[in-house]
């Protein structure tokens, strides 16, 4: 069964969570991140994606993202998760760029997670779903974003949030890392 995208108004910004299937560490490595953050940046600049906030974690990637209302949020997303499952797969089966040592055993994964579902042919990167929840308050607001920059202190990775070169959370604080352009929440 097919899940959509529940993204209801255009016009707020969403909380969204983009998981790996099996929660596999993918992104330990500087390659993947670059991989998802030159899809985000070509989406900001070619599809009028609005990032508001965002981490990287090992497995996983929390954002809050709007739109300029060019395109449907829920087509960029689709597209932008699309094009970083294409491209981390060129690099898992080609292999040259990047010493993988994981590289059999994540393609394999990927493999049996894309035979095992329906939408897909025959791989398959993100876990389907994003659960998008719709920020409609500045309480509701700052709660999610706490929660996005916090991640990494949770995890054990750093002690404080602005210090995870993966997140929004030093551009938050005026220290300017320019890895995204952002549109900040209030």
């Amino acid at each position: 069964m097919s899940r959509k995208y529940k993204i209801t108004d255009q016009e707020r910004p969403y909380f969204v969570t983009f998981t790996v299937i099996n929660w596999i560490d993918v992104f330990i490595r500087d390659e993947y991140r670059t991989i998802f953050l030159d899809s985000v940046r070509y989406c900001q600049e070619h599809k009028g994606l609005e990032v508001n906030a965002w981490c990287i974690m090992t497995s996983h990637i929390h954002m809050i993202l709007s739109t300029k209302g060019e395109n449907p949020l829920e087509g960029i997303i689709r597209d932008m998760k699309s094009f970083t499952s294409r491209s981390i797969r060129k690099v898992l089966e080609n292999g040259i760029e990047l010493n993988e040592s994981r590289k059999e055993w994540m393609y394999w994964m990927m493999q049996r997670a894309g035979r095992q579902n329906s939408n897909n042919n025959d791989y398959q990167f993100w876990q389907q779903h994003n659960q998008p929840v719709e920020l409609f308050s500045a309480k509701f607001i700052k709660q999610k974003l706490d929660y996005i920059h916090m991640n990494p202190v949770e995890a054990g990775f750093v002690k404080r949030p602005e210090d995870w070169l993966y997140s929004s959370c030093a551009d938050y604080y005026g220290i300017d890392k320019g890895s995204l352009e952002l549109v900040y929440l209030e």
